[in-house]
């Protein structure tokens, strides 16, 4: 007949799961063969001993808190793998072993009742480490998605759907608070005579140069630069008035004149250029939404290119009159 404890033992050295039986004393009285595997340490050297002397780290430690939880009050556990990703020294490799690179862990303890045997403490242990791999890595590609949808994919800058969500919360702050508020909207100048003249590669690399240099203009957390569509940007400045927004579309006017791109067919100037129309409201009391304030803006754009481009035009909600550079 055959003997039930070779069948025990034999199943135990084949799961593929980490098996430790504990008894009253802490002391380890079953330790299987993946334990050998990953923790580096023989059954003959781990048979005996109690936790704390084969792991002195553990001590006072929410494993052995669990460990004491179900020999005395009978009560099962699941170490939350968010709390405690490695709690045991458990290695994949020779090489995780030398770097002390521990594998990822979830930890089952559980109380058992042998009969005519005091009670016991199973410890079931799961190498975790690829779950947890693939969810960083899902996590990793939502990030990028995320920051897809919400980044222009030519000039890396916000695009016009990062921009809506920011300006609906940015309004609805300006509004509460009764503070002031300016958008600018900037087009690069004859824009479609550079793409005919140097091709459309060159003019995306305009697109991309542009747009990073008047991104880089405003500095605070919550001024943002956007491409708006094809060569237009659009920039909005919480909490400032018409002579702070005219001072970053001077700056802005200077940024691209630096870079000194040459634009043989511009009407303005030898290089590209940009106009801007300022939009400025020192309260937005009155304002319905964002669309009445582009609108307001792109009166003003359209007042700075009739005016013979390269520079910018402001309107205010108290004049509504267009101011010069």
């Amino acid at each position: 007949m055959e003997n039930p404890f070779d069948l025990y033992r034999s199943v135990l050295r084949a799961v593929n799961i980490g098996t430790m039986v504990l008894d009253a004393e802490l002391k380890i009285v079953v330790w299987n063969e993946w334990m050998e595997n990953y923790s580096f340490i023989p059954e003959a050297e781990a048979i005996g001993k109690s936790l704390a002397e084969l792991f002195p780290e553990l001590q006072a430690g929410r494993l052995t808190n669990a460990i004491q939880s179900a020999l005395t009050n009978r009560l099962p556990s699941l170490l939350s793998q968010t709390l405690n990703k490695s709690p045991l020294p458990l290695y994949l490799t020779q090489k995780d072993f030398q770097e002390r690179q521990r594998m990822q862990q979830a930890i089952q303890v559980i109380p058992i009742l042998p009969p005519g045997l005091a009670v016991h403490c199973l410890v079931q242990i799961s190498d975790v480490s690829l779950a947890v791999n693939r969810e960083s890595i899902l996590r990793q590609q939502a990030v990028e998605l995320r920051s897809k949808t919400y980044t222009d994919g030519l000039t890396g800058i916000p695009n016009r759907r990062r921009f809506n969500e920011h300006a609906t919360e940015v309004l609805r702050h300006a509004k509460r608070n009764n503070t002031a508020l300016s958008l600018l909207m900037i087009d690069i100048d004859f824009f479609k005579q550079f793409n005919d003249r140097y091709g459309h590669l060159t003019g995306d690399q305009c697109l991309s140069e542009v747009a990073n240099a008047i991104a880089k203009v405003p500095q605070r957390p919550l001024d943002m630069v956007a491409r708006w569509g094809g060569e237009e940007f659009i920039a909005l400045l919480p909490e400032t008035p018409e002579h702070g927004a005219q001072k970053v579309a001077a700056n802005m006017l200077e940024a691209v004149a630096q870079l000194r791109i040459d634009h043989a067919l511009s009407l303005t100037c030898e290089h590209v250029s940009i106009s801007l129309g300022i939009a400025s409201y020192p309260s937005l009391k009155n304002i319905s939404d964002l669309d009445q304030i582009i609108k307001t803006a792109d009166l003003a754009l359209y007042e700075a290119k009739k005016s013979g481009r390269n520079q910018f035009r402001c309107y205010t909600i108290e004049q509504d009159v267009p101011v010069s550079t």
